[in-house]
């Protein structure tokens, strides 16, 4: 099987599936510094990533940012001091679609 970070993302639409709980559980395990959460009772994919500083942590939320135009697939960047937190799901189906894990999967490989 080709890993996630090696997969692209499909274009969905809203009648697109959101990930059944055993796939999920499958999936969890290929991005295991990743956290599911339901926000706003949509369930989402959420990673935090720490820097040295600021311009280190802006340069790594660009990245992203060229990612998911990449990807045509955009997540939620919240760029701090010395910490990016990048939140991925599925906007037009309110939850988690196997692109947001493909993303996850290339966001990690950005740190090199």
């Amino acid at each position: 099987m080709t890993t996630l970070s090696q997969q692209q993302c499909e274009a969905c639409n809203a009648d697109a599936p959101k990930v059944s709980g055993e796939e999920l559980a499958e999936l969890m395990t290929m991005i295991p510094d990743w956290t599911p959460m339901v926000r706003d009772n949509i369930l989402q994919l959420e990673r935090e990533f720490t820097f040295k500083n600021f311009k280190l942590a802006m340069a790594f939320a660009n990245q992203v940012g060229e990612l998911a135009e990449a990807e045509f697939h955009h997540p939620s960047i919240l760029l701090e001091w010395g910490k990016v937190t990048v939140t991925w799901w599925t906007h037009k189906i309110k939850g988690l679609h196997r692109n947001d894990f493909i993303c996850a999967a290339k966001t990690d490989e950005l740190l090199g």
